[in-house]
C-alpha cells in the first residue's frame, strides 16, 4: 500500500497549503493502537463553512493540522476488532468522533462524547478537539469504526448521488437537527437565518419535515436565488426594513412557527448596518421572529473568537435580546448536532429522491486537492459554491 498520504494542511490564518504527510496508522493521536478502527481512501472531502473559522483565525488550530470534517471514503484497511465493515465499502463518517461506550454516546449524544477528547466532551475531525486529524487528505484513519460509520448499501448507488450523499458528514444532518429542534413538521412556517452551504441543507430539510413556507434571508444574493429557484421564499437581509415587517409582507403576520439560526457569530446587521459585523444578530433575529411558544435552533458556531472586535465576543459573550424573547416562553436549543442520529434516515431520503432540490441548492463543485487552497480562498470572499474535494479522481470517473 502507498505510503504517500496528499493533505490540506493548515500553516496559519489565510494560508492552508497541500503538503505529503505519512500513511495513517490504525492508532489513537495519543499513539495507543486501534484495532476497533479502519483507514479510508477518501472518495469525497468537503470544505465547510467551519473550515472558515479556522482559517480566518476565529478557531485555533496548531500550525500543522491537517483540515476538514466532511468525508466519505472507501474503507482500504480493517482493524482486528471491527466486524461489520469490510474493505471495499463506501461509507459517512460523522464529524464528531464518539466512542459508543460513555454514557452520552449510549443516550445518543455523540456530540458530546465524554471520552474521545480528554480535555472536554466534544471531539471531531479537523478542529483541534481531540488531536483528530481532519480528512481532506488522500486517506484518513477513523476510530470506533464500527460504532461510527455508516456504511451505503449500494456502492454504484452510492457513487450516482455522491454528491448528496457527501454532505451526510455534517451539513445536512446538522441542518436537520436545528429544524427537529425548532420543532417544524407538516405546515410550520420557518424563517432559516442563513443561505450558506447548511442553511441551503436547511431548506431542504425543512421541505422533506413537510414544512409550507420557508423564508430564508441572507445579505448574498447569489446564495439567495439558488432557495429562491427551489421553491423557497427569500429575504434581502441589505433591505433596510425591519424583518418582521418582510415576513408579515410574505406571511400576512410578522411571525413563523419555527425559525434556526444558521449563521453563528459571524453574523452581520440589518440593512444600514449590514456590512457591520454582529455576533449576536443571527440569533437575536430568529428569538424575534419566532411565536409565543415556538421555537428555535440554534446551529450557528458561537464561542470565544480571538479576532472579534469586542472584548466580549472575544471571550465568547453575546449581546441577547432575551428579555424580549422570555415572555413568549421560547424552547432554543444550541450546539453541535448529534450527527448519526440522523445521517440513516437522510440517507434513505437520498437515496430514494426524496430531496429532490437538494443538489440544486448545494450547488456543487468538484475539484482536485490541489484546487483547495484557491477553493478557500474564493469561499472566504462569499462564494456560493459547495466545494468537493475529489482526491483520487474517483466522483470524475
Amino acid at each position: 500500500m502507498t505510503e504517500r498520504n496528499r493533505a490540506v494542511v493548515f500553516h496559519g490564518t489565510g494560508t492552508v497549503k497541500v503538503d505529503t504527510l505519512d500513511f495513517p496508522k490504525l492508532e489513537m493521536p495519543d499513539g495507543r493502537k486501534a484495532p476497533h478502527g479502519v483507514i479510508l481512501k477518501i472518495v469525497a472531502t468537503n470544505i465547510c463553512g467551519s473550515d472558515l473559522h479556522i482559517y480566518r483565525g476565529s478557531f485555533p488550530v496548531p500550525d500543522g493540522m491537517v483540515m476538514g470534517h466532511e468525508m466519505t471514503g472507501q474503507v482500504v484497511e480493517v482493524g482486528s476488532d471491527v466486524e461489520f465493515l469490510k474493505e471495499g465499502d463506501i461509507v459517512s463518517v460523522p464529524f464528531n468522533v464518539a466512542c459508543g461506550r460513555c454514557r452520552n454516546c449510549r443516550a445518543g449524544r455523540t456530540e458530546v462524547c465524554e471520552t474521545a477528547n480528554p480535555e472536554k466532551a466534544c471531539a471531531a475531525y479537523g478542529f483541534n478537539l481531540g488531536n483528530f486529524q481532519g480528512g481532506q487528505a488522500d486517506y484518513l484513519f477513523v476510530p470506533y469504526a464500527d460504532f461510527q460509520l455508516l456504511r451505503f448499501p449500494d456502492r454504484d448507488q452510492a457513487m450516482d448521488k455522491i454528491l448528496e450523499l457527501a454532505v451526510l458528514s455534517d451539513i445536512l444532518p446538522t441542518a436537520f437537527h436545528g429544524l427537529i429542534e425548532a420543532g417544524v413538521g407538516p405546515g410550520s412556517t420557518v424563517y432559516l437565518a442563513g443561505a450558506g452551504p447548511v442553511g441551503r441543507c436547511g431548506a431542504a430539510a425543512a421541505r422533506l419535515l413537510g414544512a409550507s413556507c420557508i423564508i430564508v434571508g441572507d445579505h448574498d444574493t447569489k446564495r439567495l436565488e439558488l432557495v429562491r429557484k427551489a421553491g423557497c421564499e427569500t429575504i434581502d437581509l441589505n433591505q433596510d426594513v425591519p424583518l418582521t415587517d418582510q415576513i408579515e409582507q410574505i406571511l400576512g403576520e410578522p411571525m413563523v412557527d419555527a425559525a434556526v439560526d444558521y449563521v453563528g457569530s459571524e453574523a452581520h446587521g440589518l440593512g444600514k448596518d449590514a456590512k457591520m459585523m454582529d455576533p449576536a444578530a443571527a440569533i437575536n433575529q430568529v428569538l424575534d421572529v419566532t411565536r409565543a411558544g415556538g421555537a428555535t435552533g440554534i446551529i450557528g458556531v458561537y464561542g470565544p473568537d480571538p479576532i472579534a472586535k469586542s472584548k466580549k465576543a472575544q471571550e465568547g459573550t453575546f449581546d441577547l435580546d432575551f428579555g424580549q424573547a422570555w415572555i413568549k416562553s421560547p424552547h432554543v436549543t444550541g450546539g453541535q448536532a448529534p450527527i448519526m442520529r440522523y445521517n440513516r434516515q437522510l440517507m434513505m431520503a437520498i437515496l430514494w429522491d426524496r430531496m429532490p432540490y437538494l443538489r440544486e441548492m448545494l450547488n456543487p463543485t468538484v475539484i482536485s486537492l490541489d484546487e483547495a487552497p484557491q477553493a478557500y480562498a474564493d469561499f472566504d470572499k462569499g462564494s456560493d459554491l459547495k466545494y468537493i474535494i475529489d482526491p483520487h479522481g474517483m466522483i470524475a470517473k
